[in-house]
C-alpha cells in the first residue's frame, strides 16, 4: 500500500532538502557586476566621444565592443565563470544575448560547421530575432501608413 502525502507535507519536505538561496549576497553581487559593466561602457563611451566627437558613433562602438568582448570571453570559457559569480548582473541585454548566441555554437561545433555551429547558434536567440524583427516591421508599417511617418 502506498502512503499518500498531502501537498503541505510535500512542500515541507521539499523545503527541508532544497538549498537555501543567499538573496542578499546574490543581489549585491549582481548589482556590483552590472555596475562594473555599465561603468566600463560609460568609460569607453566617453573615450570614443572625446576621440570621435560623434555620440551616435560612440554608442554604436560601445555596443559592438560589448558584443565582441562577450563573444571572445564566451569562446575561451571565461564568461560563464564570471557569470556564475555575478549572476543576473551580467545578463544585461547585449552581453547576455551575445552569450546566448555563442554558447550553443561552441558546444555543437564538433558536429560540423553547418549542422553544429550554424544550426545551433540561433537555437535560443532565434526566437528573439524572429519576434523582434517581426514586431519592429509591424510597428514600422503602422507608423508609416497609419501615423504618417516621415522619418
Amino acid at each position: 500500500m502506498v502512503k499518500k502525502t498531502s501537498d503541505n507535507e510535500y512542500l515541507k519536505k521539499v523545503e527541508l532538502v532544497s538549498p537555501k538561496t543567499a538573496i542578499l549576497k546574490n543581489s549585491l553581487l549582481a548589482f556590483i557586476g552590472g555596475g562594473c559593466v555599465c561603468l566600463f561602457g560609460e568609460i569607453f563611451f566617453n573615450i570614443y566621444t572625446a576621440l570621435l566627437r560623434d555620440e551616435k558613433l560612440a554608442r554604436t562602438l560601445v555596443s559592438i565592443m560589448f558584443i565582441v568582448i562577450t563573444a571572445a570571453l564566451t569562446g575561451i570559457g571565461i564568461y560563464d565563470r564570471i557569470a556564475k559569480i555575478f549572476g543576473a548582473g551580467l545578463s544585461v541585454p547585449i552581453s547576455g544575448f551575445a552569450n546566448s548566441v555563442c554558447s550553443p555554437a561552441i558546444e555543437y561545433a564538433v558536429e560540423g560547421h553547418i549542422l553544429g555551429t550554424a544550426e545551433k547558434m540561433f537555437s535560443l536567440a532565434g526566437a528573439v530575432i524572429v519576434y523582434g524583427c517581426s514586431l519592429a516591421s509591424l510597428y514600422g508599417f503602422i507608423y508609416y501608413f497609419f501615423l504618417g511617418g516621415n522619418a
